[in-house]
Order: C-alpha cells, then structure tokens, then sequence
C-alpha cells in the first residue's frame, strides 16, 4: 500500500512540475487599429474624414439621399459644406485676428479690443467668393458627400482689409476719446464761469 501511494504522490508531483514548467497561453491578440477613413462602416475617401486641401480652408458637407434628385442633393451638400467652411474661418482667423491686430496695434489694449470686436462682426458675414464643390463621394446608403474649399488667400486679404479699416476707425475714435478727455480735464482746471 506504501508502495502504491508513494507511486500517487510521485505520479502528482510530476504532473504538477510537467505542468508547471509549460509556457502559459498568450492572451489572443488585439485586432490592430484601423485608423483609415470609414463612413457608414465602409472605407472613404479620408477627406471625408479629415477634409484637407493645400492653400484652402476646406470643409464636408452631407447630403441625405432624396427623391428629388441628385442636384437637390448636391445644393443641400454644398450648403452644408459652406456652413462647415465658415464655422472654421471664423474660429481659425480669431488667432490671425489677434496675431495682426498686436503687430498693428499702437500698444493700447482698449484699442486692440475694439478692433477685434469689429472684425468679429464683419467676419460674421464672410462672403464665401470662390468656395466651390471640388470633390464628392456617394455613400452605400445614397447619401452624397462634398468636399467644399475656398482659398485661403481670398480670405485672409479680406480679414486684413477688415482689421485695417477698423483698427483705422477705432484708432480715430480712441483719439477722439482721449481729445475729449483732455479738454473736460482742461476745463476742470481752468473753469471759465
């Protein structure tokens, strides 16, 4: 019986060391990421994804399939795309903005303030001249995506032109201010009545 249990034993004890010494099961792996460009779980074109064009503000615009036809569906796309173009301008010009305005500027901050209120004003109302439709994809469900550009140098000369002029404007009307200052502080020490 001796004989027989120590034979358990050394059988169990060899197990547990046969077994002990295999390699342990790798976790199964990770699919790698796919960062290439998808649209309704089909690969696209990147720019719908990231829309990039050399020398232009580029911006997307979707238009949902429609039964009144691919022309309606090509305006709604560019109107979209127009949207997305001047929602980018007006937040990657405030830094120009700003940037022109202290290269310009005389140094009086209240000054730069008003120029960079009343450039944001005009640039509320950019005209888009020159943006047009440059590329277009059909997506599996019918919809149409559109690529929409507009040259950086047509908007960036008309937001200098818009600093310019204001900075003018309110440069003139700090000095009107500070003229008026001047004299109330004038007629303060010299009071005439």
């Amino acid at each position: 019986m001796k004989k027989r249990l120590s034979s358990l034993v050394f059988a169990g004890l060899a197990a547990t060391i046969i077994s002990g010494c295999g390699e342990t099961p790798e976790p199964p792996k990770a699919a790698d990421p796919d960062f290439r460009c998808h649209q309704e779980n089909v690969l696209a074109p990147k720019w719908t994804c990231i829309p990039m064009v050399e020398g232009a503000y580029a911006g997307v615009g979707i238009a949902q399939k429609s039964a009144a036809g691919m022309g309606m569906m090509r305006r709604v796309a560019l109107a979209n795309g127009r949207s997305d173009l001047a929602q980018q301008i007006s937040s990657q010009v405030k830094d120009k903005v700003e940037t022109f305005t202290r290269t310009t500027g005389n140094g009086d901050r209240e000054t730069v303030d008003q120029v960079a209120t009343s450039v944001s004003k005009q640039l509320a109302k950019v005209d888009l001249k020159g943006s047009k439709g440059i590329d277009a994809w059909n997506a599996p469900s019918g919809a149409l995506y559109l690529l929409v550009t507009v040259p950086e140098e047509s908007v960036n000369k008309g937001v200098k032109e818009a600093v310019q002029t204001s900075f003018k404007n309110n440069e003139a009307l700090w000095q009107q201010f500070q003229s008026k200052n001047a004299l109330e502080a004038l007629d303060k020490e010299f009071p005439t009545d």
